[in-house]
Protein backbone atom coordinates (compact mmCIF):
# COMPACT_ATOMS: atom_id res chain seq x y z
CA UNK A 1 0.00 0.00 0.00
CA UNK A 2 1.21 3.09 -1.51
CA UNK A 3 0.92 6.75 -1.06
CA UNK A 4 -1.03 9.39 1.31
CA UNK A 5 -4.27 9.31 2.48
CA UNK A 6 -5.85 12.52 0.34
CA UNK A 7 -9.30 12.72 2.34
CA UNK A 8 -8.46 16.92 2.95
CA UNK A 9 -10.77 18.99 4.57
CA UNK A 10 -10.93 21.57 1.80
CA UNK A 11 -13.22 24.53 1.95
CA UNK A 12 -16.22 23.44 2.10
CA UNK A 13 -17.95 21.51 5.41
CA UNK A 14 -16.83 17.52 5.25
CA UNK A 15 -18.91 16.23 7.80
CA UNK A 16 -20.18 14.43 4.78
CA UNK A 17 -16.78 12.87 4.59
CA UNK A 18 -16.68 11.16 7.75
CA UNK A 19 -18.19 7.95 7.24
CA UNK A 20 -15.23 7.52 3.93
CA UNK A 21 -12.75 9.07 6.48
CA UNK A 22 -13.52 6.12 9.40
CA UNK A 23 -14.19 3.25 6.83
CA UNK A 24 -10.25 3.92 5.58
CA UNK A 25 -9.62 3.68 9.34
CA UNK A 26 -11.15 0.45 10.06
CA UNK A 27 -9.83 -0.88 7.19
CA UNK A 28 -6.21 0.02 7.88
CA UNK A 29 -5.95 -1.00 11.82
CA UNK A 30 -6.51 -4.92 11.02
CA UNK A 31 -3.88 -5.03 8.26
CA UNK A 32 -1.75 -2.83 10.48
CA UNK A 33 -2.31 -5.43 13.67
CA UNK A 34 -1.07 -8.08 11.48
CA UNK A 35 1.75 -7.03 9.80
CA UNK A 36 2.72 -5.46 13.91
CA UNK A 37 2.39 -9.08 14.69
CA UNK A 38 4.23 -10.58 12.28
CA UNK A 39 7.40 -8.18 12.82
CA UNK A 40 6.70 -9.08 16.22
CA UNK A 41 7.27 -12.86 14.87
CA UNK A 42 10.02 -11.68 13.04
CA UNK A 43 12.30 -10.08 15.68
CA UNK A 44 11.81 -13.08 18.10
CA UNK A 45 13.05 -15.87 15.66
CA UNK A 46 15.98 -13.06 14.97
CA UNK A 47 16.50 -12.54 18.62
CA UNK A 48 16.33 -16.61 19.13
CA UNK A 49 18.82 -17.54 16.63
CA UNK A 50 20.72 -14.75 18.44
CA UNK A 51 20.04 -16.80 21.69
CA UNK A 52 20.86 -20.08 20.08
CA UNK A 53 24.71 -18.60 19.28
CA UNK A 54 25.13 -17.49 22.69
CA UNK A 55 23.97 -20.57 23.58
CA UNK A 56 26.71 -22.33 21.91
CA UNK A 57 29.58 -19.94 23.59
CA UNK A 58 28.20 -21.09 27.15
CA UNK A 59 28.35 -24.43 25.65
CA UNK A 60 31.96 -24.29 24.70
CA UNK A 61 32.56 -22.73 27.67
CA UNK A 62 31.09 -25.36 30.40
CA UNK A 63 32.83 -27.94 27.88
CA UNK A 64 35.96 -26.67 29.05
CA UNK A 65 34.94 -26.29 33.18
CA UNK A 66 34.54 -30.03 32.74
CA UNK A 67 37.89 -30.12 31.38
CA UNK A 68 39.55 -27.74 34.53
CA UNK A 69 37.55 -30.36 36.89
CA UNK A 70 39.08 -33.39 35.07
CA UNK A 71 42.29 -31.35 35.31
CA UNK A 72 41.63 -31.00 39.13
CA UNK A 73 40.83 -34.43 39.63
CA UNK A 74 44.33 -35.50 37.79
CA UNK A 75 46.23 -33.20 40.21
CA UNK A 76 44.34 -34.74 43.03
CA UNK A 77 45.34 -37.98 42.43
CA UNK A 78 48.87 -37.43 41.34
CA UNK A 79 49.28 -35.37 44.96
CA UNK A 80 48.31 -38.42 46.63
CA UNK A 81 50.30 -40.62 44.78
CA UNK A 82 53.43 -38.75 46.39
CA UNK A 83 52.28 -40.83 49.80
CA UNK A 84 50.39 -43.54 48.32
CA UNK A 85 50.41 -46.00 45.21
CA UNK A 86 48.50 -43.98 42.16
CA UNK A 87 46.10 -46.66 41.61
CA UNK A 88 44.97 -46.28 45.84
CA UNK A 89 44.91 -42.86 45.10
CA UNK A 90 42.99 -43.03 41.95
CA UNK A 91 40.53 -45.59 43.76
CA UNK A 92 40.25 -43.02 46.69
CA UNK A 93 39.28 -40.28 44.94
CA UNK A 94 36.83 -41.97 42.81
CA UNK A 95 35.14 -43.31 45.99
CA UNK A 96 34.76 -39.78 47.21
CA UNK A 97 33.26 -38.43 44.29
CA UNK A 98 31.41 -41.44 43.88
CA UNK A 99 29.81 -41.06 47.80
CA UNK A 100 29.04 -37.20 47.14
CA UNK A 101 27.21 -38.34 44.08
CA UNK A 102 25.30 -40.30 45.75
CA UNK A 103 24.36 -38.23 48.35
CA UNK A 104 23.60 -35.66 46.10
CA UNK A 105 21.39 -38.15 43.85
CA UNK A 106 19.41 -39.39 46.88
CA UNK A 107 18.36 -36.12 48.16
CA UNK A 108 17.28 -34.56 45.02
CA UNK A 109 15.41 -38.07 43.92
CA UNK A 110 13.30 -37.55 47.06
CA UNK A 111 13.06 -34.07 47.14
CA UNK A 112 11.15 -34.21 43.32
CA UNK A 113 9.23 -36.94 44.42
CA UNK A 114 7.57 -34.97 47.57
CA UNK A 115 6.89 -32.64 44.94
CA UNK A 116 5.77 -34.61 41.92
CA UNK A 117 3.09 -33.88 39.86
CA UNK A 118 3.93 -30.77 39.13
CA UNK A 119 1.05 -29.33 38.26
CA UNK A 120 -1.47 -28.19 40.80
CA UNK A 121 -4.10 -31.08 40.78
CA UNK A 122 -6.57 -30.17 43.32
CA UNK A 123 -6.87 -26.90 42.11
CA UNK A 124 -7.34 -27.60 38.68
CA UNK A 125 -9.79 -30.61 39.73
CA UNK A 126 -11.76 -27.87 41.72
CA UNK A 127 -11.57 -26.14 38.97
CA UNK A 128 -12.81 -28.43 36.46
CA UNK A 129 -15.70 -29.08 39.21
CA UNK A 130 -16.70 -25.96 39.56
CA UNK A 131 -17.37 -25.73 35.47
CA UNK A 132 -19.09 -28.91 35.31
CA UNK A 133 -21.60 -27.18 37.83
CA UNK A 134 -21.87 -23.71 36.14
CA UNK A 135 -22.67 -26.03 33.03
CA UNK A 136 -24.75 -28.86 34.13
CA UNK A 137 -25.71 -28.09 37.61
CA UNK A 138 -27.21 -30.67 39.34
CA UNK A 139 -26.65 -33.18 36.93
CA UNK A 140 -23.21 -32.57 36.72
CA UNK A 141 -21.26 -36.28 37.52
CA UNK A 142 -17.86 -35.92 39.69
CA UNK A 143 -16.65 -39.30 38.19
CA UNK A 144 -15.92 -37.74 34.74
CA UNK A 145 -12.64 -36.29 36.99
CA UNK A 146 -11.79 -39.55 38.08
CA UNK A 147 -8.63 -41.10 35.53
CA UNK A 148 -10.32 -44.25 37.00
CA UNK A 149 -13.56 -44.18 36.40
CA UNK A 150 -15.20 -45.00 32.80
CA UNK A 151 -16.84 -41.54 32.94
CA UNK A 152 -13.29 -40.22 32.90
CA UNK A 153 -12.21 -42.23 29.79
CA UNK A 154 -15.27 -41.72 28.07
CA UNK A 155 -15.20 -37.94 27.90
CA UNK A 156 -11.45 -38.15 27.01
CA UNK A 157 -12.21 -40.16 24.48
CA UNK A 158 -14.97 -38.06 23.43
CA UNK A 159 -12.60 -34.76 23.44
CA UNK A 160 -9.83 -36.25 21.41
CA UNK A 161 -11.98 -37.51 18.52
CA UNK A 162 -13.42 -33.18 19.05
CA UNK A 163 -9.81 -32.21 19.05
CA UNK A 164 -8.98 -34.35 16.11
CA UNK A 165 -12.26 -33.68 14.03
CA UNK A 166 -11.01 -30.04 14.67
CA UNK A 167 -7.54 -30.64 13.68
CA UNK A 168 -9.01 -32.24 10.57
CA UNK A 169 -11.38 -29.03 9.44
CA UNK A 170 -8.27 -27.03 10.74
CA UNK A 171 -6.02 -28.98 7.45
CA UNK A 172 -8.65 -28.71 5.45
CA UNK A 173 -9.04 -24.78 5.19
CA UNK A 174 -5.65 -24.39 4.81
CA UNK A 175 -5.27 -26.85 2.34
CA UNK A 176 -8.33 -24.68 0.31
CA UNK A 177 -6.37 -21.19 1.15
CA UNK A 178 -4.44 -20.18 -1.77
CA UNK A 179 -0.79 -19.90 -2.32
CA UNK A 180 -0.01 -16.10 -0.81
CA UNK A 181 3.64 -16.67 -1.70
CA UNK A 182 6.77 -16.30 0.52
CA UNK A 183 6.33 -14.72 4.21
CA UNK A 184 7.09 -10.82 3.48
CA UNK A 185 10.94 -10.08 5.27
CA UNK A 186 11.48 -7.58 8.11
CA UNK A 187 12.54 -5.00 5.98
CA UNK A 188 9.35 -5.15 3.78
CA UNK A 189 7.09 -5.41 6.84
CA UNK A 190 9.06 -2.44 8.56
CA UNK A 191 8.17 -0.77 5.08
CA UNK A 192 4.43 -1.58 5.03
CA UNK A 193 3.94 -0.28 8.34
CA UNK A 194 5.63 2.78 8.42
CA UNK A 195 3.79 3.66 4.64
CA UNK A 196 0.10 2.21 6.33
CA UNK A 197 1.09 4.53 9.66
CA UNK A 198 1.26 7.54 7.08
CA UNK A 199 -2.25 6.80 6.20
CA UNK A 200 -3.40 6.55 9.35
CA UNK A 201 -1.64 9.44 10.66
CA UNK A 202 -3.53 11.15 7.29
CA UNK A 203 -6.62 9.59 8.15
CA UNK A 204 -6.82 11.06 11.85
CA UNK A 205 -5.87 14.29 11.06
CA UNK A 206 -8.32 14.47 8.56
CA UNK A 207 -10.53 13.09 10.92
CA UNK A 208 -10.04 16.14 13.43
CA UNK A 209 -10.71 18.32 11.21
CA UNK A 210 -13.89 17.20 10.05
CA UNK A 211 -14.96 17.27 14.04
CA UNK A 212 -13.68 20.64 14.87
CA UNK A 213 -16.40 22.69 15.89
CA UNK A 214 -14.62 25.75 16.20
CA UNK A 215 -13.33 24.74 11.93
CA UNK A 216 -17.10 24.03 11.29
CA UNK A 217 -18.18 27.27 12.74
CA UNK A 218 -14.96 29.47 10.73
CA UNK A 219 -15.81 27.49 7.22
CA UNK A 220 -20.01 28.17 8.03
CA UNK A 221 -19.20 31.77 9.02
CA UNK A 222 -17.67 32.75 6.15
CA UNK A 223 -19.92 30.43 4.12
CA UNK A 224 -23.11 33.15 5.09
CA UNK A 225 -20.66 36.41 4.69
CA UNK A 226 -20.17 35.35 1.08
CA UNK A 227 -23.58 34.70 0.64
CA UNK A 228 -24.32 38.05 2.59
CA UNK A 229 -22.16 39.57 0.04
CA UNK A 230 -23.95 38.23 -2.77
CA UNK A 231 -27.23 39.33 -1.50
CA UNK A 232 -25.91 42.95 -1.24
CA UNK A 233 -24.63 43.37 -4.93
CA UNK A 234 -27.77 41.81 -5.98
CA UNK A 235 -30.04 44.03 -4.20
CA UNK A 236 -27.74 47.01 -5.32
CA UNK A 237 -28.05 45.99 -8.85
CA UNK A 238 -31.89 45.75 -8.69
CA UNK A 239 -32.25 49.12 -6.99
CA UNK A 240 -30.45 50.70 -10.17
CA UNK A 241 -32.08 48.74 -12.06
CA UNK A 242 -35.22 50.74 -10.75
CA UNK A 243 -33.83 54.02 -10.64
CA UNK A 244 -32.45 54.53 -14.30
CA UNK A 245 -35.69 52.68 -15.69
CA UNK A 246 -37.78 55.18 -13.33
CA UNK A 247 -35.53 58.65 -14.76
CA UNK A 248 -35.44 57.09 -18.48
CA UNK A 249 -39.50 56.71 -18.13
CA UNK A 250 -41.61 59.39 -19.70
CA UNK A 251 -43.93 60.64 -17.18
CA UNK A 252 -43.79 60.73 -12.88
CA UNK A 253 -43.70 57.94 -11.51
CA UNK A 254 -47.34 57.15 -9.93
CA UNK A 255 -47.98 55.80 -6.44
CA UNK A 256 -49.03 52.08 -7.33
CA UNK A 257 -45.48 52.35 -9.05
CA UNK A 258 -43.84 53.57 -5.89
CA UNK A 259 -45.82 51.61 -3.45
CA UNK A 260 -44.37 48.59 -5.73
CA UNK A 261 -40.94 49.61 -5.55
CA UNK A 262 -40.68 49.66 -1.73
CA UNK A 263 -42.57 46.13 -1.52
CA UNK A 264 -40.04 44.55 -3.99
CA UNK A 265 -36.94 46.13 -1.44
CA UNK A 266 -38.98 44.96 1.73
CA UNK A 267 -39.10 41.71 0.47
CA UNK A 268 -35.39 41.62 -0.23
CA UNK A 269 -34.06 42.81 3.25
CA UNK A 270 -36.70 40.43 5.27
CA UNK A 271 -34.20 37.75 4.49
CA UNK A 272 -31.20 39.33 4.19
CA UNK A 273 -31.90 41.03 7.65
CA UNK A 274 -32.19 37.47 8.86
CA UNK A 275 -29.11 36.30 7.02
CA UNK A 276 -27.06 39.16 8.93
CA UNK A 277 -28.42 38.53 12.12
CA UNK A 278 -27.41 34.85 12.03
CA UNK A 279 -23.90 35.49 10.63
CA UNK A 280 -23.87 37.79 13.75
CA UNK A 281 -24.73 35.38 15.89
CA UNK A 282 -22.32 32.88 14.51
CA UNK A 283 -19.46 35.11 15.09
CA UNK A 284 -20.11 35.37 18.43
CA UNK A 285 -20.42 32.16 19.36
CA UNK A 286 -17.38 31.52 17.25
CA UNK A 287 -15.41 33.92 19.14
CA UNK A 288 -16.63 32.59 22.46
CA UNK A 289 -15.19 28.56 21.30
CA UNK A 290 -11.98 30.12 20.38
CA UNK A 291 -11.57 32.53 23.56
CA UNK A 292 -12.77 29.11 25.73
Amino acid sequence: MSGRHSGGTGRGLRISALPQTLKVIFKLAPRQLTDEIALAKAEIKRKGTQLGVAGAFFAVALVFVALLVIGLMVAAIMGLATIMPAWLAALLVSAVCLIIAAIGALIGLRKFKAVMPLVPEDTLRGLRYDLGIAKEGSAFDARVLDPNSEQYKAAKAAKEAAAAKARAEREAKAAAQPELGPAPTEAELRHRLDQRRTNLTGARDDLGRELDLKTQAQTLLAATQARLQVGKAQLSDKIAGFGSSARSSAGTPTSADVQNLAGQLKDRWKPLAVLAASAAALAVLVRRLMKG
